[in-house]
């Protein structure tokens, strides 16, 4: 299983792909002015909605005597050129080598999130999501947990050539759960590359 996990993490972080389409600007015209008064008149477009869905997610991992591997797929929709949301799910597995006894244990759970585009490469970004976990042995009240998170923060794409963005996020979780995993207002980054076709 730990070696179906360690493949499955790394072909999932050299292929971290989120779909995208920017739709082409139609308001602009360059045709001679005869041909300009057929382009004014309003037609009716059918909406292609594969235009507007895109998925993708990413990947996380560290080794040593503490490993983590994190798994976050998205799907999302764009409701405007500027804003989307959509569903992420959460898997991690934690190998914990610190203390007397080795600890391990999967988490996983569910999200909302919402995306706002100040401009093209910067938007603002919320996220509410639940996710269980195994609370460790050690503490008085050991099993698992439902732990609530609501992420507010905001990222940055810039386009690296072609189809391929690089993409940056800071999110803070402003619920501060008593069971969460996370430091008091401890920042949660993630850098990736997106592939958009």
């Amino acid at each position: 299983m730990k070696k179906l996990l360690f493949t499955l993490a790394i072909l999932l972080f050299t292929v971290n792909i989120s779909f995208s389409q920017i739709e082409p600007d139609t308001t602009s015209s360059t045709a001679p002015p005869a041909q300009q008064e057929k382009q004014e008149k309003p037609e009716k477009k059918k909406q292609n909605k594969g235009n507007k869905i895109y998925f993708g997610g990413s990947v996380g991992f560290m080794f040593g005597s503490y490993t983590r591997i994190s798994l976050y797929p998205i799907l999302g929709y764009k409701f405007t050129p500027k804003l989307s949301g959509g569903v992420k799910v959460y898997y991690e597995y934690v190998k914990d080598k610190r203390y007397p006894h080795t600890y391990e244990s999967s988490s996983y759970g569910a999200g909302l999130f919402a995306r706002y585009r100040i401009i093209p490469q910067l938007y603002i970004h919320a996220e509410y999501a639940e996710i269980n976990y195994d609370i460790y042995p050690n503490q008085q009240d050991a099993g698992r947990v439902w732990v609530p998170f609501l992420y507010l923060g905001a990222g940055f794409s810039q386009r690296m050539g072609g189809n391929a963005w690089l993409n940056a996020q800071i999110l803070f979780d402003v619920l501060q759960d008593p069971n969460s995993p996370y430091g008091s207002w401890e920042p949660i980054y993630s850098i990736g590359v997106g592939v958009g076709f």
